[in-house]
């Protein structure tokens, strides 16, 4: 990864570099720098085409842009437009190397945003490509998981609530309950195991996404849904997100930012505005543009949970957007779905503290993608060719 971003900087500057001396070539002998211009940026970009998709994106079907010709031709004729119109504007004032440097700059800003733009619209179109898988071969039809920490007083009523909406659907012998205490200190492992649940016991306090990541990874069931303990999400969301699961979606996501969802009882503002900055600021890691990572309700194929779970690295609120980057990475189908949200009291969420500990993961994130953390090894990859 780190190989492939030095090579498409290399690029870069070697296109930069024949615009900006095959421009000036011309100038100099042509009486219109338009013209000069024109040829220059044409050049510059055929060749910034044919390295990328010869050297630096060669066989990787993930480099959307650089595989759809069109789509590069498009956006390499407006940045050209705002950069001829960028020099015609500057040349009268400026030195004609310094008035093709600042014309660059403009083209490249403009270029930059259009990529985000078409790959956020490519993305999302990619994901929402569902593809009949068959079922994992798991004896359980669903393992619902759910992350404790210190849920002592209502664990039990959360176990009921959740045997009780899924009953009709599912009998004992296809649900299964995984409660993961997350090291809590409290009397939540027992009341958990008193309820009829499944209990992992974490030694330590690690983190939602240890947690959840535990779960998943020793689930018993076909399809496999996490949800908070203190339900904040009504149960009957568990039915919702499973059926979508069993219709053949890979990931299947709670938004609270969707337009049908329901929000029965608010956050505190503090909380929300710390969300939505969070989902804006998760742009410097995805690709998708995404309303809501953080939601508390997903649900995934079991054999694809396990190969995106395997990779994740992070145990605290961050681990979500981990989530989102290996769908995008995997070309994974992916569903949102509306939810029924009722923000409860005595939630383990610091505000303040979880929101800066999640920036330090972002760029932890952004980091690990530099470095290739998150491409899938050979087994995983195996999964990935036999399910598509």
């Amino acid at each position: 990864m780190r190989s492939r971003l030095r090579l498409f900087a290399l690029v870069g500057a070697v296109a930069t570099a024949v615009d900006l001396s095959l421009f000036l070539l011309l100038a100099r002998q042509w009486s219109s720098i338009v013209a000069a211009n024109v040829v220059a940026l044409v050049s510059a970009a055929t060749v910034a085409y044919v390295l990328n998709r010869r050297l630096t994106f060669k066989g990787d079907p993930r480099a959307r842009w650089v595989s759809n010709p069109s789509l590069f031709a498009g956006t390499a004729v407006v940045a050209g437009s705002i950069d001829t119109l960028v020099l015609v504007l500057v040349n009268p004032v400026l030195a004609l190397p310094v008035t093709k440097m600042v014309a660059i700059g403009f083209g490249a800003g403009v270029r930059w945003f259009m990529y985000r733009w078409i790959l956020f619209t490519q993305v999302r179109r990619d994901l929402a490509q569902r593809v009949n898988r068959p079922a994992p071969d798991r004896p359980l039809r669903l393992t619902v998981v759910l992350p404790a920490y210190n849920e002592e007083d209502r664990i039990a009523a959360t176990i009921d609530a959740v045997r009780q909406t899924l009953k009709p659907v599912l009998g004992d012998g296809d649900l299964e309950i995984l409660v993961v205490d997350d090291g809590s200190a409290d009397d939540t492992p027992a009341a958990a195991e008193r309820a009829g649940a499944r209990v992992l016991r974490q030694p330590v306090n690690r983190g939602k996404g240890a947690a959840v990541r535990r779960g998943v990874l020793e689930a018993r069931g076909r399809s496999v849904v996490f949800t908070d303990a203190d339900l904040a999400y009504r149960p009957e969301l568990l039915l919702t997100v499973l059926d979508e699961v069993e219709q053949g979606w890979d990931m299947v996501v709670g938004s609270r930012r969707h337009q049908h969802t329901n929000v029965l009882v608010r956050a505190r503002r503090l909380r929300e505005l710390g969300g939505r900055m969070v989902n804006r600021l998760t742009h410097l890691v995805l690709l998708g543009h995404f309303r809501d990572t953080q939601c508390g309700l997903k649900g995934f194929q079991a054999d694809i949970a396990r190969i995106v779970f395997e990779r994740t690295r992070i145990d605290g609120f961050a681990f979500d957007v981990e989530l989102f980057l290996i769908a995008e990475q995997d070309q994974l189908s992916l569903r949102e779905i509306p939810v029924s949200v009722e923000n409860r009291a005595g939630s383990s969420v610091r505000v303040v503290a979880d929101f800066a500990a999640l920036m330090v993961d972002l760029f932890r994130i952004r980091r690990w993608v530099g470095e290739g953390v998150y491409e899938p090894d050979a087994g995983q990859l195996k999964i990935l060719e036999e399910r598509s």
